[in-house]
């Protein structure tokens, strides 16, 4: 089972005594504010790091006909977590 946005607003909305519309504000301030700094390193303390990962161009290939295609290269958004989430969760 995962979450969506909406259960995102309503859980901050929820902890923090504010309105979801409130919660839903912050929330798409954090995600513009990734989107707009991609190219830079945003490490939040005791969670995680998110950071562009270049993915180098590379030969893919279909399954079932075997047909070889070339993939070319790509930037991704990634996401590093902490070793205090990491212990949290182990």
């Amino acid at each position: 089972m995962g979450f969506g946005k909406k259960d995102i607003v309503k859980n901050i909305s929820s902890k923090a005594l504010i309105t979801s519309k409130s919660s839903s504000l912050v929330l798409e301030a954090f995600l513009s504010f990734i989107k707009q700094n991609k190219r830079h390193r945003i490490k939040i303390s005791r969670f995680g790091t998110y950071y562009l990962h270049k993915s180098p161009a590379r030969i893919g290939r279909n399954p079932k006909t075997k047909e070889e295609f070339k993939i070319p290269a790509s930037r991704k958004l990634a996401f590093k977590v902490s070793n205090k989430v990491k212990s949290i969760l182990n």
